[in-house]
This record gives C-alpha cells, structure tokens and sequence, in this order.
C-alpha cells in the first residue's frame, strides 16, 4: 500500500475534496504567521503513528492561539465547505488527524493555558492543547493529580476527542469518567458549552458524553474541565515475571475478581521486554510480566501488596522486585510507555498494525492466549501489552510497510481478534478509538442500527461533512 490510489482502494472514504484558492487567501490573511501552506508543515500536519502511508497532507495548516481562532478559522472553512482536521500532537494510532478529503489542519497545540485550578471542587479547566504530563506539573504542589495516562504525553484535547485510557484506568476510570464539562466550536463556528463543573447533572441530553470520543467529528475542543484526584499518602510499584503469558492473565483477572483496588497493573510480553530492555537500558528478566501499582495508606498498601504476592506466587510468578523510590516508579513507568516506540525501534523501518480491544474480564485470559497463539504462528514480529486490569490489551504486529503480502497477512490476524472479542462480549477498541482503521469493526459491533443513529447526529449538526470528515463511518452509506 505505497500509493495513494492503493489507500483509496482500502479506504473508501480517501477522496480529496478540492479547497477553493479563496479560502486559503481569507485565512492567509486572518492568521498571517499562524497560517502556513509550506510543504514541510502540511506532511508533518499529515501523518501519525496509524500504519497509513502516502495520504496527501492537508492544504495548509492554522495554528490556533484562541478560541476566536478557532472559531474564526471552523467558520471559514463552514463557508467555502472545506473540511477541517483538528491536531494536536499527532500521536494518534488509528489515523484520525490524517486528511484522507484534503482541508485545512487546525493545529491547538499553542492553546496550551491551564486557565483554572479549584482544589476545593477537585477540578481543574484547561486548554486543548496541554498535555497530561504538563498538567500534572503544574498541579505538583497542590497535593492533586490527573491520571489519565496513555503511552503518549498527548494533549487533553486529544485525549478527550479519543476518549483516551491508560495505566491508571483500572482504579480511576478513562477521560469519559473524568471530563465533566467542554467548551466546543461547532461545525458553524458558534462557541457552546457542555456540562459544569458540578460532580453530576440531569439536564437535557449528555453533550459532553457525546463529544468526549468524537474524534474531531463534531466539533473542535477549546476547553476541558477534568477531575483531579488526591495524591496517594502511600505509592509502591512492583515487577513479577512468569512463565507464560496466560499465568500472568489468570493472576490479574483473580486480583480484579478479589476485588483488591489495585491502582495499575500492566502486561508485557516477553517481546515486548526484550525491546524496553534495550531500547531503555533496563535488565528486566525477559519473560512475560505484570507491572504492578499499589495506592492508598501504608497499611493498605501493604495490605493489597501482600496479598497480590500470593495470587502470583499461586501462579507461577517469580518473587516481586519492588520500586518505592519516586524515581525508581518513574523509570519503570517510562519503560512501560516507551514500549510501542521500543518495539517498532526493534524493526528499523516498520510500522506497526495496532489494535487495543478489550473484553470483559472473565474472558480476558481467552481472548489474549488465542492471539498471541495465531501471532506466533504468523512468524510476523509483534510486541503485546496491555492495561489488563479493566481487560483491555493491545498488540501491534511490526511490518514491512512496502511488503503487501504482510500487510495483508497481520490485518487478517487484527481481523480475527476482533472478531474473536466481540464474540466473547468486548469492544474492537478500548481507548484508541475508530479513526479509519477500525470503520468496519464498528459496523460490526454497533450493527447497522447504531451506526445509522450516529450517523444522523453527525449529519444533523455538521451537515456539509466539513469536520474531521471520512472518519469513523463512511458518510453516505
């Protein structure tokens, strides 16, 4: 799949919408500096972490300092009918920034303003473009933090847009649970706000639920109000390694089923150490591990602690090797996020195919041992890892992205795993979300019933397809 007639054959919606020469003059001539149609910056505007390559870059990019920006810049292309693609640090993995109809590329990541912080409420508002790690920085001394953390340090606009997850998702929920209020520019340009900053509401349709994993389809984000949360008194984490994939599966769907309030805990595949090892420097024992976090008081961390040690202990698993030390966490958690860009690092030149599905937990163990049972005899590289403490996981097969006959080889195996998960009740993504790479399987699972009723909130508020357009579903099936 090298050229762009390849992509349009595999993906429908690739079909470049032409952008009026007038347009890009209106914008040029509101932005000055903060537009640019220079080659570089439209293929930087253009590509993510998704396996797609070749899709024409955007026609110009905008870099958005304000929400009048953003609004000026949505009402400007609502006028000519061009489409517009929200951007924020491009780490998306599912090809969601990628201008498969042309556009124009809103860039928010100068909207990077944490505009309030109200301990007292346990909330803080932000702009779209602050990331988590920035965000958790600025609210170090307050004794409060923000969770939410996906591999990427992405931007909570993004985060939002996606409906991100992380590590810490097992005890403190993703960003559906904890965004409680948007500010959003619609597809006319007009300024709404959705929800408040109170803990609960009953007042009309769910706005803010409907644009918190929207993927830019609906409208632009140009403020978040998040949940923040107590700093833990006490914090420890551990490594325990086993003998199998599947005996480290058993013991995290047992600590769920216990009921013990384990903060973190993550899989990571024997593949996957082998690549964090060296591409971190770390001298992790390379055998598939859990990755552990325990939060509350000292005697109930050590209490979860203790009894952990003895499901994995009942599991094969090897003694714990402990990190109490902040920056002994820190450098056990960077591993852990660095892994995707491990693994493709292991590959020089590959791209990886990467699902996250996610299954309820009693199936967790079923649906992980038959995909890395059909991965290891495909003989294609993968790395697996996962936030398998709400059952989530994801694997990425690392391919040769100009060899077609492995392309088509790891999308039958992504295919078949998810297939495989809806069958067992679970969801063909867990936190990354549709973008183009996973229309199909949102047809699988949502019916034709459930896609037709998105389908007619998005043509009832963004009629001319202008925002984020060839995403999600195709438009006029």
């Amino acid at each position: 799949m090298n050229a762009p007639d390849d992509l349009a054959r595999a993906l429908p919606q690739v079909r470049q919408r032409p952008v009026p020469p007038a347009l890009l003059s209106e914008l040029a001539g509101r932005f000055g500096a903060q537009f640019s149609d220079g080659q570089a910056l439209r293929e930087q505007h253009g590509r993510d972490e998704s396996p797609f390559v070749d899709v024409p870059p955007p026609a110009a990019v905008v870099f958005a300092q304000s929400t009048e920006d953003v609004s000026d810049a949505v009402a400007l292309c609502a006028r000519h009918k061009a489409p517009i693609i929200p951007f924020g640090i491009g780490s998306s993995l599912e090809g969601q920034l990628l201008a498969v109809q042309g556009g124009i590329s809103l860039d928010v990541s100068r909207m990077a303003r944490v505009l309030a912080v109200n301990t007292e409420d346990l909330t803080v508002t932000v702009q779209p473009g602050v990331t988590r790690e920035q965000l958790n920085e600025e609210i170090r001394d307050t004794g409060f933090f923000f969770p939410i953390d996906p591999g990427a340090n992405a931007t909570l606009g993004g985060m939002a847009a996606t409906r991100a997850s992380g590590t810490n998702a097992v005890r403190y929920g993703t960003m559906r649970e904890n965004v409680l209020a948007l500010q959003v520019v619609t597809a006319s340009g007009e300024v709404i706000r959705t929800g408040t900053r109170a803990k609960k509401s009953s007042a009309g349709y769910d706005l803010t639920r409907l644009m918190v994993g929207s993927e830019g389809t609906l409208g632009v984000i140009t403020e978040v109000t998040l949940r923040i949360h107590p700093r833990p008194e006490a914090v420890s984490a551990a490594i325990c390694s086993f003998p199998t994939v599947a005996d480290a599966v058993n013991t995290v769907i047992q600590i769920v089923q216990l009921g013990v309030p384990i903060a973190r805990v993550e899989l990571i595949d024997a593949n996957s150490v082998r690549a964090v090892n060296a591409y971190s420097k770390l001298s992790l024992r390379e055998q598939p591990l859990l990755l552990m976090e325990f939060h509350g008081s000292p005697a109930s961390v050590r209490e979860q602690a203790e009894t952990v040690q003895v499901i994995a202990t009942d599991n094969g698993g090897a003694d714990f090797e402990w990190a109490e030390r902040p920056e002994d966490r820190n450098r056990l958690w960077a591993a852990r996020h660095n892994a995707y860009f491990a693994a493709v690092a292991s590959r020089p030149g590959s791209r990886s195919i990467t699902t996250d599905t996610c299954v309820p937990i009693s199936h967790l163990a079923e649906a992980v041992v038959a995909t890395v049972q059909e991965a290891d005899a495909s003989g294609i590289p993968y790395f697996l890892v996962g936030h398998v403490g709400d059952g989530n996981f994801h694997i990425g097969y690392l391919i040769d992205p100009d060899d077609a006959d492995e392309r088509a080889r790891a999308e039958q195996l992504n295919r078949q795993q998810v297939e495989r998960v809806l069958a067992l009740g679970g969801t063909c993504t867990g936190e990354h979300g549709i973008g183009l790479h996973k229309m199909a399987f949102l047809q699988q699972e949502a019916g034709s019933g459930g896609v037709a009723m998105m389908r007619a909130i998005k043509q009832a508020l963004d009629p001319d397809n202008i925002m984020n357009p060839g995403k999600i579903f195709e438009w006029d099936a």
